[in-house]
């Protein structure tokens, strides 16, 4: 089975090829974290755009390759996001599968992003990947972005289940905001991560837990935080700021993750998880990636977590959710396929 597949659900504009008897053939993604950078976030009406722009020429530049040929379905996202981008890329795709003559599938990005970290076990055997992906399940995962946060389970028989999710601020967001408090440009979680280094965080100065029972609400949450930074840093004046800002972003970082640990590490404590895995944008955070490796490591489950050029948004996992998961998709009728930008994981 090829897939050709294409994303720009919010800022980044890409087209890929899987093929699940080898893998990933081409991945092209044209990011706009440059230009939405002059504005401190994503201006929809810039991104819808831009999409106009660099689409087209991802999909020349692909039909050109050899790996083009013999395409079997197109996939596309077609939610959640923003609805002017998803728009265009399911434009995109229906005129490709008009003219292709192929099946026509819209693809739930967030089920991407929960399925990307089993792209690399496809990778290293195809042949065995169905097997492999069995032994491997039950799965409990965490995808965090910019813009959501996501406990889920996929279980024996293959069904995924959303056990948790936020409730405000998503994981990403929380990272980004704080940092704009602290006077960084956007995106600003990784200059915050950055800037904390080494540093050793002060775990007394903000709260990393709520006070209500996870058992009683699992959800996240991570307004109080913003604003917990926000009163932190209105107490101190602006050269201690300067002076201590390794340590105030190390502090935050942390109880950013701790949030995310305790409630994961609670539900994987209670049921015997396979795997453990972690997708998303923030994943890329490197404090996040080895507390979730420790915890997987207690938990005797096997951790997985996308590679790096899969954490961000992407058409390959696109294509991979498409193939591995029935469920992530819905048909095209007649060619025409609707967009949801409402679109949930469950």
């Amino acid at each position: 089975m090829k897939i050709l597949s294409i994303e720009s659900s919010c800022d980044e504009s890409a087209v890929a090829i899987f093929d699940s008897g080898i893998g990933i053939l081409e991945s092209l993604i044209h990011s706009q974290i440059d230009l939405h950078a002059l504005y401190g976030g994503v201006v929809p009406d810039l991104a819808s755009s831009e999409h106009l722009k660099k689409l087209p020429a991802l999909i020349a530049q692909i039909a050109k390759s050899e790996n083009f040929k013999n395409i079997d379905e197109i996939a596309v996202t077609s939610g959640p996001g923003l609805p002017n981008c998803l728009a265009i890329g399911v434009s995109a795709a229906s005129a490709l599968a008009a003219t292709l003559k192929k099946p026509l599938f819209g693809v739930n990005h967030l089920r991407g992003h929960a399925y990307s970290p089993f792209i690399s076990v496809h990778a290293e055997s195809p042949e065995n990947f169905r097997e492999n992906f069995k032994s491997l399940l039950p799965h409990l995962g965490l995808t965090v972005s910019g813009g959501n946060t996501m406990l889920f389970e996929i279980n024996e028989d293959e069904t995924l289940r959303v056990i948790a999710e936020t409730i405000d601020d998503a994981a990403g967001e929380a990272l980004d905001k704080g940092a704009k408090l602290l006077d960084m440009p956007y995106p600003g979680a990784p200059m915050l991560e950055k800037t904390a280094g080494q540093t050793p965080p002060d775990k007394t100065i903000f709260p990393y837990g709520q006070n209500r029972k996870i058992e009683d609400d699992p959800d996240f949450s991570f307004s109080g935080l913003k604003t917990s930074l926000r009163y932190y840093l209105q107490k101190i004046s602006q050269e201690e700021i300067e002076l201590r800002k390794p340590e105030i972003c190390a502090s935050y970082q942390f109880a950013v993750v701790e949030q995310l640990r305790r409630r994961t590490e609670f539900f994987a404590k209670r049921k015997n998880y396979a795997s453990i895995g972690l997708s998303g944008g923030v994943s890329n955070n490197s404090l996040l990636a080895d507390t979730f490796a420790k915890m997987a490591s207690r938990m005797r489950a096997k951790f997985l977590i996308a590679d790096k050029s899969m954490r961000g948004d992407n058409a390959a996992m696109i294509a991979f959710a498409s193939w591995i998961s029935p469920q992530s998709r819905q048909p095209a009728a007649n060619n025409t396929l609707k967009i949801a930008p409402s679109w949930e994981l469950k």
